[in-house]
């Protein structure tokens, strides 16, 4: 038994509350490496007569595994809302051990006393009390949510009245600059709102919305306008009421690490230097605040003030300043408050602090429990995702290893499935339902470009991605098979001419979206299980709950696929399915299938 392999940790993501009395547990073991665990519990104070009244032992269940380790899973229940817990672990070696919060221990004797002493001697986890309070609330509606991202100054142009000097004409073909306009607006959102409830998406994401001078909208002016060229705010309320009343939630996207160099404040600043009023909401290492120029408008590595990345125009806010603080929770509530959208998409997340975070969440749940909160994390980010910052992250770590398998072709199908495990043994299982699951952004290539055209890749990607846990997104134009490099080139103006679109791309889109929202219990619910057969290259996975399961087989190998012979799939089983026929599945191809 490899004892330095076994791990875990109380009040984490190896215990956590999934209900108010469901305590949900894992353990981590070494791969290959242990027979059986079993949860040994019960109440510390539940001793009558002096011998402790433990619960009966439960056997864990096996569940996600890596290329280095085994975790195993149970859920348990407390009377009283306390428990001690520990495990009595057995190794494929015969060896016997209890694992508690002192370590490793021999294994008692299974009676009243020898337990009961152990109990009192603080050898056992604990979970001294269910506290509701301290317990991850994750919004129903996000589960069972499917995000579109609108960059929107290239969905549509609704209003060519408010169209800035120098718009250049809708052409999807061309290849943008990084200082283009082409007048999207938020009245062409307003005008297309029956295309994405045909599509079957019920959430949208915008870019940022408010006064700034870039058509990308991150050097924020005012965060209480919004951009003439977008509308008005009235344009915005009747959006909002629109979409609710067709069943679609509103995300919008929040840049509170950074602030733009023409908004009022930091022009104060350029003006009165170290006297002005604004001057402690910026981090500033000398004054003036300056930088030399360079042919490279977004670069300047010599400013003397700290910035995003090493944007000049974006000077970073000081959030630890009260004042800040009370800044932009006034703009984050106002929002809510006015317009009732329903999510904010945290940008540059991860460098802000947490103590500002804390406060956000409290302000914006406070006026809407349901509130929707994610985070712009690139990386995992477990110290966002305790419950009190973040719902959920953008979930690059996840869907990135995906495209490395799918698409680039970087990784083996094991080591996607070791990666996706590891991702989701790093959350709670509720944390990984909020997750925000995504091939490609306004941020990335577009992923039919990183699949160098092809398109049964590009399904199999989808089809892989909406099949999990978390709510997906489909990035605005990705339905029609829009492709575009990175930054600017993934920005192009969405493809509306139907000569042009891709009709059998929509229709594969509109199905799978309609599969996931028709199944999305079982999705988010289901124990998951991945299975791989490294020689043919496929990959499977199925999500189980009860009697009730959905597998989908995935071929990337270079050769057909036949399925088992003790697989005999009927009509009424298939789901949706790509490059299937006769029990084969073609390379780049994929069966879904349910029970019944």
């Amino acid at each position: 038994m490899n004892k330095a392999a076994i791990y875990h940790r109380p009040e984490s993501e190896y215990a956590f509350l999934y209900t108010a009395n469901e305590l949900r547990v894992r353990v981590r073991t070494a791969l290959d490496d242990i027979a059986q665990i079993m949860v040994v519990s019960g109440d510390p104070y539940d001793a009558p007569n002096g011998v402790w009244n433990k619960q009966e032992d439960l056997v864990m269940t096996r569940g996600l595994t890596t290329d280095t380790h085994q975790y195993w899973e149970a859920s348990l229940n407390a009377p009283y809302n306390r428990l001690n817990y520990g495990f009595i672990i057995t190794g494929l070696d015969g060896e016997e051990t209890f694992y508690g919060d002192q370590g490793f221990e021999a294994v008692l004797e299974d009676d009243a006393a020898e337990y009961d002493n152990l109990m009192g001697s603080n050898s056992y986890f604990k979970m001294p009390y269910f506290q509701e309070i301290d317990r991850f609330k994750a919004p129903e509606w996000v589960k069972e949510t499917v995000w579109y991202q609108i960059f929107p100054e290239r969905f549509a142009n609704g209003d060519p009245s408010n169209d800035n000097e120098g718009t250049l004409p809708w052409q999807p073909e061309d290849h943008p600059t990084r200082d283009a306009f082409y007048g999207g607006d938020l009245r062409g959102v307003i005008d297309h709102l029956d295309h994405l409830v045909d599509l079957g998406v019920n959430g949208i994401y915008f870019n940022p919305i408010f006064e700034a001078p870039t058509n990308h909208k991150y050097d924020t002016r005012d965060y209480l306008a919004i951009d003439p060229h977008f509308g008005t705010k009235e344009d915005f309320k009747e959006l909002v009421d629109k979409a609710h009343d067709l069943g679609i939630k509103v995300m919008l996207d929040a840049v509170f690490n950074h602030i733009g160099d023409e908004s009022p404040e930091w022009l104060d600043v350029l003006k009165n230097g170290a006297a002005s009023r604004y001057a402690d909401w910026f981090h500033i290492h000398s004054f003036p605040a300056r930088y030399t120029a360079t042919d490279d408008f977004e670069t300047a590595r010599d400013a003397t003030y700290e910035t995003f990345a090493f944007t000049p125009h974006m000077p970073k806010l000081n959030t630890a300043n009260p004042e800040v603080q009370d800044y932009l929770l006034n703009i984050a509530t106002y929002w809510i408050r006015e317009f009732n959208i329903d999510a904010w998409r945290i940008d540059v997340a991860n460098e802000v602090d947490h103590h500002f975070w804390k406060r956000f969440y409290k302000a914006v749940t406070a006026l809407n429990p349901d509130f929707y909160v994610l985070g712009e994390i690139w990386t995992s980010a477990q110290s966002w995702l305790r419950g009190d910052e973040f719902n959920g992250v953008m979930n690059y770590a996840f869907t990135g290893s995906i495209v490395d398998y799918f698409a680039r072709r970087k990784i083996s199908a094991e080591k996607m499935v070791s990666n996706l495990s590891t991702q989701l043994m790093l959350n709670r299982d509720q944390t990984n339902q909020m997750m925000y699951n995504l091939l490609d952004s306004h941020d990335a290539p577009r992923i039919l470009s990183v699949a160098q055209g092809n398109k049964d890749v590009v399904k199999q990607m989808y089809a892989f991605m909406l099949l999990q846990q978390g709510t997906p997104d489909i990035y605005y134009g990705s339905e029609y098979a829009m492709a575009g490099e990175q930054d600017p080139d993934n920005r192009k103006p969405m493809e509306w001419r139907k000569e042009k679109q891709d009709h059998d791309m929509y229709q594969f889109m509109k199905n799978l979206i309609a599969l996931r929202r028709s199944h999305v219990g079982l999705l988010v619910n289901g124990n998951l299980t991945f299975d791989v057969e490294v020689e043919s290259d496929i990959v499977s996975f199925t999500r189980a709950l009860g009697e009730d399961y959905i597998t989908a087989v995935f071929n990337a190998g270079e050769r057909a696929f036949s399925l088992p012979a003790s697989l005999e799939l009927t009509e009424n089983q298939i789901l949706l399915s790509n490059g299937y026929a006769d029990q084969s599945i073609r390379s780049d191809g994929f069966v879904v299938f349910a029970s019944k």
